[in-house]
């Protein structure tokens, strides 16, 4: 049984985490989308190579390898985030329905 005291821990959760969830969220995708400007950035640097050279170097760069590993913990932190409200949300869904079956079980003995 899943109680009450269970029930307002999970919606505190979920209010409480509301700004590092969506914070962890907007990084994510800021970072999955730096990810080209670093791209072009050291591209840039090599701009007397043909281009798929500068490509190449690129995705081989310190930078980009670095910048991948911000991404990489980005990744993690919204993942996190996403996947302990959609547990905060289970469990307020499997009380409605504990809630919903102990309605129903005291109609059908009255």
């Amino acid at each position: 049984m899943i109680s009450e005291d269970d029930i307002e821990k999970s919606v505190d959760y979920l209010r409480d985490n509301a700004r590092k969830a969506g914070q962890a969220r907007a990084n994510r995708l800021y970072l999955d989308e730096y990810r080209k400007v670093v791209k072009a950035q050291v591209m840039r640097e090599k701009d007397n190579q043909p281009l798929g050279a500068q490509e190449r170097d690129a995705y081989a760069s310190v930078t980009y390898g670095e910048h991948l590993e911000a991404l990489k913990e980005a990744i993690e932190k919204d993942e996190y985030h996403r996947w302990m409200m959609i547990a905060a949300q289970a469990k307020i869904e499997m009380w409605r329905t504990q809630q919903a079956n102990a309605r129903a079980e005291g109609r059908a003995y009255t």
